[in-house]
């Protein structure tokens, strides 16, 4: 045994300590720091003396030589990344359908002083007041103007309903873009990690930097994740490169493996990878995937991709398709045809002011069926309020009509509340209060299912900083532990300083 063994051990001890202070450090710095998981030093005995084989010495037992720092390991539970992310996927699912929802209430505004069931019924009531003075003009030009804001009220709606969609469909192709971003970082970060991982390091903060993205990818589509060694003089709890997978109704698809990653495409897109019709799905490009494709049935209902697609609406072999707006502008649609359909049924067999047989009231802009977004009040009628068909086909002369009877005026106030088959024998008013009611109570469940999730995904997150986070109260212990064994060992290497001073110097001397 070297007479120099304890100054090994106690430096041995010196440079663990500092080892573990430096970290405390870092970890302190970084308490801040946005996805930062905390780091600890794995220390471990150094082996004892005299050590095994044949050569060993005879002693008995073994001596110890002090610590060293194995690794430098962040503090981490996989298991609980992986319910985080589930969590995250769900909210980023919900959260997205009820913010499209909530648009879609704003753009209908019921109720309001300024939706279309104020403005269907102040057409009711100003033909109510035609039928009372049908001769006047002013009544007439009234019932015109009122006619003209209910189809400007269903003009609005189409067109607002459809720049929403639009834009959902921009967000489709943000998102996909996205998407790409975050598997090309992904990769570059496997790439790097596999580089430094077979040199017996641990790139802990490559590991934070990679499950960021991780997390971020979660809250878009349903993953799971699984790691691969790097080889070489890797360390046992080294991660490894992760490979990534997004969860499907069939075989997930690996879309990340190594270094090597895919790209998602828009089926169906323009340049700029928004959607121009319907959803069909998503194809994946270069790497593990290429040539794979998800059609919108095959997606897993979770995550923000998947809601933007409902929303935007998928293709189910109708020209708008089906989803959440492509469904609310085809009621919008069926009201408007079904509203002016009876309308016109009613005014067409009344007389206007000159006795003549009334025009079509409504009309489509374009001359085709009519809908939300061309029907229109008959230029005819609005040049000339007199068209108005206020009295009936009845006569008590033979040759003239009785213009100023206004039973037909009655008659069209009173298509309120017929039951129109289109609208399965609803009334416009009673139908369109039962497509604000259902939508009303999918928006509730949104709201609902978005704050439920979120305090999942809350009560998960807590769970996961009690893990990996930073504690300065924890670290500060830590620092004054490691101080007070950083000082000992330094205090060590004095007192066997002293020894071999007395050794070295001392010996031999006696008697002078």
């Amino acid at each position: 045994m070297s007479t120099f063994m304890g100054l090994e051990t106690s430096k041995r001890g010196l440079f663990t300590q500092q080892t573990a202070l430096y970290t405390t450090g870092h970890n302190i710095s970084n308490a801040n720091t946005l996805g930062y998981s905390r780091q600890r030093v794995n220390m471990e005995a150094t082996a004892g003396f005299p050590g095994v084989g044949l050569s060993a010495g005879t002693m008995p037992g073994f001596l110890g030589t002090g610590v060293q720092a194995s690794s430098i390991q962040r503090i981490r539970d996989g298991f609980v990344d992986q319910q985080y992310r589930g969590e995250s996927n769900k909210l980023g699912y919900w959260e997205t359908r009820s913010n499209a929802i909530s648009q879609m209430e704003d753009v209908l505004a019921e109720p309001s002083a300024y939706g279309l069931q104020k403005t269907l019924s102040e057409f009711w009531s100003s033909l109510q007041g035609l039928a009372t003075n049908p001769e006047n003009g002013g009544a007439r030009a009234v019932v015109v103007q009122n006619g003209s804001a209910v189809v400007d009220s269903f003009n609005h709606m189409h067109k607002s309903l459809t720049e929403i969609k639009t834009n959902l469909g921009k967000e489709i192709g943000f998102s996909s873009k996205d998407i790409n971003s975050i598997l090309e970082q992904i990769g570059d970060l496997n790439r790097q990690i596999s580089e430094i991982e077979p040199n017996g390091y641990m790139p802990n903060d490559l590991y934070d930097a990679r499950d960021m993205l991780l997390d971020e990818l979660s809250t878009y589509v349903p993953i799971e994740t699984s790691y691969e060694k790097s080889g070489g003089r890797a360390l046992a709890i080294a991660e490894g490169t992760v490979t990534v997978k997004i969860k499907t109704n069939g075989e997930p698809i690996t879309v990340v493996a190594g270094k090597d990653f895919s790209k998602i495409t828009v089926d169906g897109a323009d340049i700029e990878g928004n959607p121009t019709g319907p959803m069909t799905g998503f194809t994946f490009t270069g790497g593990p995937a290429a040539g794979k494709n998800i059609s919108v049935d095959n997606m897993q209902i979770a995550g923000k991709l998947k809601s933007l697609v409902n929303s935007f609406g998928y293709d189910n072999g109708t020209p708008d398709g089906k989803g959440l707006y492509p469904d609310m502008i085809a009621e919008l649609n069926k009201m408007a045809e079904a509203f002016a359909k009876e309308f016109n049924d009613v005014h067409k067999g009344g007389t206007d002011l000159e006795g003549k047989t009334g025009e079509e009231f409504f009309v489509a802009k374009d001359g085709g069926i009519i809908t939300a977004a061309n029907i229109n009040v008959n230029q005819i009628i609005i040049d000339d309020p007199k068209k108005v068909a206020a009295s009936d086909s009845e006569q008590t002369d033979p040759v003239t009509p009785e213009v100023g009877n206004g039973k037909n005026a009655q008659k069209l106030s009173d298509v309120q509340f017929k039951a129109i088959d289109l609208l399965g024998k609803s009334t416009i008013q009673t139908y369109f209060s039962g497509v604000v009611g259902k939508l009303g109570v999918e928006g509730q469940q949104a709201v609902k299912l978005t704050f439920n999730t979120a305090t999942l995904l809350g009560a998960v997150s807590n769970r996961r900083d009690s893990i990996s986070s930073v504690s300065l109260d924890e670290e500060m212990t830590d620092m004054i532990r490691f101080q007070q064994a950083y000082n000992a060992s330094a205090r060590m290497i004095t007192v066997v300083d002293e020894t071999l001073d007395k050794i070295i110097n001392g010996m031999g001397i006696a008697g002078r």
